[in-house]
């Protein structure tokens, strides 16, 4: 949460610990990306999953700004602890999808990821492998 109480992210677990989902809201900034990665390492470290659903639907604007500590420190960590496979829903706005694009260039031979345009799309090739 942000200091004036805004949710930035919320991360769930399917009940089968089939995948992990990590839904990003509004604008973000460098604190609030690395308070929710570390959030998603210590549920990682926890009780491990190979898959990410990360959904970037309700994002604002861009966060370029942090590729480099998550190609960096956050990607390296979570696959140390298992994550394999991550199913990116892409922000509507040319902000957030240009930031990601220039990640997935940075991690893209790191682990598998696949870009959809929506959770749904995502999910199914989640379970499909």
């Amino acid at each position: 949460m942000k200091p004036n109480g805004d949710v930035y992210a919320t991360l769930e677990r399917t009940p089968d610990n089939a995948y992990l989902i990590a839904r990003w809201t509004g604008i973000q900034t460098m604190n609030t990306i690395k308070e929710g990665g570390e959030v998603y390492l210590e549920v990682m470290h926890e009780n491990p999953c190979p898959k990410l659903l990360n959904s970037h639907r309700e994002l604002i604007g861009p966060w370029d700004f942090a590729n480099e500590w998550i190609s960096q420190t956050w990607t390296p960590k979570a696959i140390e602890l298992g994550m394999r496979y991550m199913a990116q829903v892409l922000a509507p706005g040319i902000y957030g999808q240009m930031s990601f694009h220039q990640l997935h260039q940075r991690i893209g031979d790191m682990l598998e990821v696949k870009l959809f345009d929506n959770e749904e799309k995502a999910r199914s090739w989640l379970l499909s492998i």
